[in-house]
C-alpha cells in the first residue's frame, strides 16, 4: 500500500482540527454558509422487492456544496435554519457530527474541488432509470477494488446494486449495516463491522460511516493490517480523499447532486492512494 502522504490525517477529528487551524485553506472563521437544506428520498426500484429511505444534510459554501447523510428524522427541526448563514468555524465545532461532516465537506470542496489537478479522475455515468443509474454507479465503485475472484469483501452500508456487482465479478460480499435486516436476496445483514473485519480480504464502505462515527475504526484497521479500504462517498466526497494512503486505498466520490436525483448523465470521481492527498 502507498505510504501515507504528509498531508494525510489519522482520523476525522484531526482533519477538522487542521481545517480550524487554517492549514487546509482560508480561515474558516471568515467564511459563512449561504444555504442549508435537506434532501429526503424514498426508493423502490422496479423489479426489486424492497425499498429504503435516505435523508441528506447539505451546506452551500461559496461555489461548493458539502453533504452528510443521516437517518431520516434524526436531525433536530432547527438544524437547517441554524446552519444557514453560520460561520464555518462554528459549524466545524458543532455538537452534531453530521453538521461537522457536511461543513468540512463544503470547505474542502470549495478549496480543492474534484478535478484532475487534485488527483481526481472523472468517470461518466450514463443517463437512465433509477435502477440503471444505480447499477452504473455500482460498476464505477467496484472498479476500484483490487481483489481477485474468490475474495470476500465486507460491504459497510448496504447497497443491493453493489452486492449484485460484487457477485457478478466472482466476489463474496458480506453485507453490514447498523439497521440490520436482510438484502434483496434474503441474506442476513450483519450489524457489527468490527466482528467481521478479520474474515474479509477488503472493505467497501459508504461515506455515511463518517456521519455515524464508524469511519475511524475502519480506517485504523485498514492501516494497521494493510487491508484494502475503498470508500463510495456521497457523504464527505471531498473529505475522504484526504485519507488516501493513510488507510484509504481508493475513493469513488460523488458530490451533490447525486445519481438518484436525476435521470440524465452524470459524473463520479475516482481517487487512488497513489495520487496522495491534497493539502
Amino acid at each position: 500500500m502507498t505510504a501515507a502522504p504528509p498531508t494525510a490525517a489519522p482520523a476525522f477529528d484531526g482533519l477538522v482540527a487542521r481545517a480550524l487551524a487554517g492549514e487546509l485553506g482560508p480561515d474558516p472563521r471568515r467564511q459563512r454558509t449561504t444555504v442549508a437544506f435537506t434532501t429526503s428520498q424514498a426508493v423502490r426500484h422496479d423489479g426489486r422487492r424492497g425499498g429504503y429511505r435516505n435523508e441528506v444534510l447539505s451546506l452551500r459554501l461559496g461555489r461548493a456544496t458539502g453533504s452528510c447523510a443521516v437517518e431520516p428524522g434524526a436531525l433536530p427541526a432547527a438544524t437547517v435554519t441554524d446552519c444557514a448563514g453560520a460561520a464555518l468555524a462554528d459549524l466545524l465545532g458543532h455538537p452534531l457530527l453530521p453538521v461537522r461532516v457536511a461543513a468540512l465537506d463544503a470547505y474542502l470542496m470549495d478549496t480543492a474541488p474534484h478535478t484532475p489537478a487534485h488527483g481526481a479522475r472523472p468517470v461518466a455515468l450514463p443517463g437512465g432509470t433509477s435502477l440503471e443509474r444505480s447499477r452504473a454507479r455500482a460498476r464505477a465503485v467496484v472498479d476500484l477494488l483490487g481483489q481477485p475472484p474468490g475474495s470476500t469483501v465486507l460491504v459497510v452500508g448496504v447497497v443491493n446494486s453493489l452486492l449484485a456487482e460484487l457477485r457478478a465479478r466472482g466476489l463474496t460480499g458480506v453485507p453490514c449495516d447498523l439497521k440490520g435486516g436482510t438484502t434483496e436476496w434474503g441474506e442476513p445483514v450483519v450489524t457489527d463491522a468490527a466482528a467481521h473485519l478479520d474474515r474479509c480480504d477488503a472493505v467497501l464502505a459508504s461515506g455515511m460511516t463518517l456521519g455515524n462515527g464508524t469511519f475511524d475504526p475502519l480506517l485504523r484497521h485498514a492501516r494497521e493490517h494493510g487491508r484494502e479500504l475503498v470508500m463510495f462517498a456521497q457523504t464527505g466526497s471531498a473529505v475522504l480523499p484526504r485519507f488516501l494512503g493513510a488507510g484509504v486505498s481508493a475513493v469513488c466520490a460523488e458530490p451533490y447532486p447525486f445519481f438518484w436525483l436525476d435521470g440524465g448523465p452524470g459524473t463520479v470521481h475516482h481517487y487512488r492512494a497513489a495520487h496522495g492527498g491534497t493539502p
